[in-house]
This record gives C-alpha cells, structure tokens and sequence, in this order.
C-alpha cells in the first residue's frame, strides 16, 4: 500500500509543516518526478566517462538552434526587479532574522550548502521559513537578546535554495524509499507559502543548484509546472534562478534558461563549487586541468574570465539576471586592520561584477551589505539593473572555458596546509549541523570543503611539489597528523576528539581514496541523524 512514513528525530513544532496534506504534496511529487530524477544522475555518470575518455567538453550541436535562436525569460515580478545586493545564508533562526533586516535585496534562504541535512534542521529550517514570510520571525538567544523582524523598513525578498538532484532525504520515506531531497525542500516550502506569498505581493522564488545539463533544468520545469497545477497556484508565479556551479553547466547556459524561461529569472556564477566541478571532470584529464593553491585561483583567471562574461552575455541577451558570486569574509570585532585590507578587496571584487555587467552580487554577511550596495550604486545609479546592457563584445569559445593551463600560480605547502586544516574544521561543523561555519574571518560552506579537498586528490595524483616535497597520500597523512594538533592546540576546550575523528575520516575517504567521491556529503550523511 502506498505510504509515507517519518522516521527522523522529533523536532519542535514539526506538525506545522510536516502536516498530512503537506506529506502527500511531497510524496506526489516524489512518485512522478524521482524516476526521471535517477535517469539524470546515471546520464551525469555517462557524460563524466565520455570526459574521461576524450578530456574535453563542448556545447551541444543538437541545441545550437536554441542558442542561436531569439527568445528571452518571462518578466521579472517587481520584487526581483533590483538584486543588487543578496545575502545567503542558513534558515537558523537567528541568522534568518539578521539577513531579513540587513538591507540587501535577496535574502538566499539555504537548504543546502550552509546547512546541513541533520532532521532537525530540515524540519526547523521549513517552520523558521513559514514564520518568516508570515512576518512573525522571532527569536530569544540564551542570554536575553530579543531578535525581530523590523517595522521601519524593507524586509529582503525570499528566494530558497533547495538541495541538489543527487541528494536523497532518508528521514521521509515515500512508500519504502528515501524521498528526492530536493523535492523535499521545495515540495514543503512551496505548499505552505506560495499562496500567502502571492497574497503579499511577493512569490515563491527559488534558487536551483548543482545542475550539470538542460534536462535537469526541463526536470525542475515540470516539477514547477506540475505544483502550480496541482494547487492552483497561476502558471509562472514561481521564479528560478539557476547557479551555474557546474563546468557542464557552463556549456549549456542558454539551454538551462531556455527550459526555464517561462518560470527563470537568472544565472549565478557559483565560484568555489565551480572550480570543484572542473577539477571532478577533469581529474584524470592531466598536467593542463591541476589547478594551483585555491587562492591563487581568482575571478581574474582566464578560464574564470571567459565563464563570467558568457553568463552576463548569456543572461543579458535573453533578460535574465546575471548574479556575482560571494564576499565571505567576516568582519574582526577586534582587528581593524584585517577589516581594511578585507574589505578592500571584497570592494575590488565587486567593482569589477558591477562594470562587467553583473546586476547584482553576493554577500556573507550584514557588515558587508553596505560595501556591496555602495558599489552598485555607482554603475546602476537609479536603474534596478542593468539587464538592458548587452555585452555584444563577448565571445567565448569552448578551449576559453577550458584554458585552465593558463592560470598563474603555484602549489605551496601553506595551500596544502589550508585546504586540510579548513577541511578538517569545515566537516568537523557540518557533523555538528552547522553548514556555515566561521573560519579564518571567512563564512565557509559546503563549497569551500569541496574545492579543498578536491585538490589534495589531484594534487596526489598527478606528480605534484609542493615547495619542492612531492604530494602523496604519505606526505597529505603526515600533513593531517600536524594539522589536527594545531586546531587541537587552537580550539582547547571546545576541540572534540570524537567528531573531528570522523572529519579526518571523511576527509580521507574523498581525498585519498582511490575512486573519487562525487560528493562529500554523501558519505558524511551516513555519520548523523
């Protein structure tokens, strides 16, 4: 008999989302859309090996008529209008509350990167996100301090990132078998919200990530077009904007908004999980695709150059957003001079989004709205956006989003010893399901491990020196023992001894081992409840 069944942890005020009517939203999806979701997954698999086998991409021959084709995305509703500045971030409560009230535009409501799929946290990240766009968002921290959404001023506009396709959610169970995650997180917020958006002059807006090809971008068409449907909600209020954080993805921009168009507002250009991405598809490609220390990577590099214009280019000439990618830096309450040289940077970072063409970008935390916002103004003015500027000067050729060999840089032992110690606390906070966790005045994500981690297995593997010392699974071992002592030594009573255990076990199953994990969140999901 067909069932739904919960068999995660009892969380506080569950059955305000977790309601019977809402269950069965969820598992309706589930039952029609998850067998084409596992199609996809296996079709990655299949390009992946075709990659391997010829060490290169391409655009598709089969879709040129759409790229050469005149067609744009559906108008954009007046609340997406001005994207200048977007906050991200976790729904926990508190955070939730500060990115409402920041002043920037957009509020990116995380399910994914920031967060992590602890039950507790999908189920409360849905109730934080139900009060939120009814307006009574409230929270007491343990000493006293009352947080509420302000009265005198703009509240930033939802728009909620829902896991990936390749992400299962094992604490609902549609008839035996673990529900599409995905399906999960948009399925909840968008039954219990698209209505009372809609009756606030607002909708249910979304962020979609990890797409690698135009039929995952088709799957969430339908998945929209269906819900829509199915509660009567008028054909195109939803909005998506899609991250392009896949190298695949970046062959196929046009087709992604194409698929969307009726339901798309625009693209973003996720920079630390694309890279991730390059070196997942390339990892046995060779010497020309090992990248140097991740910081040593910039926007500024030539294959990181020609993927930022073709977005703008891309999105402009179909009137879609084109989004700039994150400021994560966290402001020192007790060192100004880290403050001035960071947010010099976060501001030359910016300068170059915004006379680019971007119509908006990306910022970690409140401190930094106004930095983002100020340098906006200067190119927008009192425009919303620049949409309307085409950038005609663009053209991008497939060996330009591949010319990876042309990056300047280096692998040192200090990138070495960054990407293992950030690693390493990264994980060791997500098992602790906290998916943004502060480090080195940096607000790091799911992402930020990815690229970390996705290195030392290149870097293992493809005869590299670091400093003049070779970088093999021994050398990474003996790095690992000397790290853990020093964030021993750093975080004293707080370090615990049991959790970063298993962070060095993740960390070693995908950046050592052999196969090469598609996810870290994958085997880390098997470590909590």
């Amino acid at each position: 008999m067909p069932s739904v069944e919960l068999n995660g942890p009892a969380v506080e005020r569950q059955d305000d989302v977790l309601t019977p009517a809402a269950l069965d939203f969820v598992a309706a999806l589930h039952r029609r859309f998850a067998g084409r979701r596992d199609e996809l997954l296996a079709a990655r698999a299949e390009r992946r090996e075709q990659v391997r086998r010829t060490g290169r991409l391409d655009f598709d021959p089969e879709t040129k008529a759409v790229r050469d084709g005149e067609w744009t995305v559906a108008p954009a509703p007046p609340d997406l209008l001005d994207r200048r500045v977007e906050i991200t971030g976790p729904t926990e409560r508190k955070m939730a509350i500060n990115a409402l009230n920041s002043g920037a535009r957009v509020w990116l409501a995380d399910l994914e990167d920031a967060n992590t799929p602890h039950w507790a946290n999908v189920v409360a990240g849905q109730v934080n996100l139900r009060d939120a766009v009814r307006g009574t968002l409230e929270h007491e921290s343990p000493d006293g301090k009352q947080y509420r959404l302000r009265e005198d001023g703009e509240l930033a506009t939802i728009v909620m990132r829902p896991r990936g396709w390749h992400l299962d959610e094992r604490h609902l169970l549609v008839d035996g078998e673990p529900a599409v995650a995905g399906l999960v997180d948009f399925g909840l917020y968008f039954f219990h919200n698209a209505r009372e958006l809609l009756d606030r002059n607002s909708g249910p807006y979304f962020y979609l990530p990890k797409m690698e090809s135009y039929l995952e971008a088709r799957l969430w068409n339908d998945v929209f077009t269906a819900a829509q449907q199915d509660l009567g909600i008028p054909h195109g209020s939803i909005r998506a904007t899609v991250l392009i954080e896949t190298i695949p993805a970046a062959f196929a921009m046009d087709e992604i908004l194409y698929e969307l168009r009726e339901h798309a507002s625009g693209l973003n250009a996720g920079r630390w999980d694309y890279l991730f991405s390059v070196i997942k598809y390339f990892r046995d490609a060779g010497a020309a695709f090992v990248l140097p220390d991740r910081a040593a990577v910039t926007m500024t590099a030539p294959f990181m150059r020609a993927y930022t214009e073709l977005l703008v280019s891309t999105c402009h000439r179909r009137g879609a957003f084109a989004m700039g990618g994150m400021a994560a830096f966290i402001p020192s309450r007790r060192d100004p001079e880290v403050n001035e040289q960071a947010f010099a940077k976060v501001r030359q970072d910016k300068e170059r989004e915004a006379n680019d063409g971007f119509d908006g970008s990306w910022v970690a935390h409140p401190d930094l709205v106004p930095v983002c916002r100020e340098v906006f103004d200067s190119v927008l003015g009192d425009r919303p956006n620049q949409v309307d500027r085409l950038r005609t000067d663009v053209t991008v050729t497939a060996d330009d989003l591949l010319n990876v060999a042309a990056t300047d840089g280096e692998v040192t032992e200090e990138g070495v010893r960054s990407n293992i110690s950030v690693a390493l606390q990264y994980l060791a906070a997500w098992l602790g399901g906290n998916g943004a966790a502060a480090i080195n005045n940096l607000m790091e994500d799911a992402a930020t491990a990815e690229i970390a981690r996705a290195q030392i297995w290149q870097w293992c593997r493809n005869d590299v020196h670091a400093d003049g010392v070779a970088v093999t699974t021994d050398y990474v071992r003996g790095v690992l023992d000397e790290e853990l002592e020093r964030i021993r030594a750093a975080y004293g009573d707080a370090y615990d001894e049991q959790r970063f255990a298993q962070a060095r076990e993740v960390f070693e199953r995908v950046a050592l081992a052999d196969d090469f994990a598609d996810f870290l969140t994958i085997p880390a999901y098997d470590l909590i409840d």
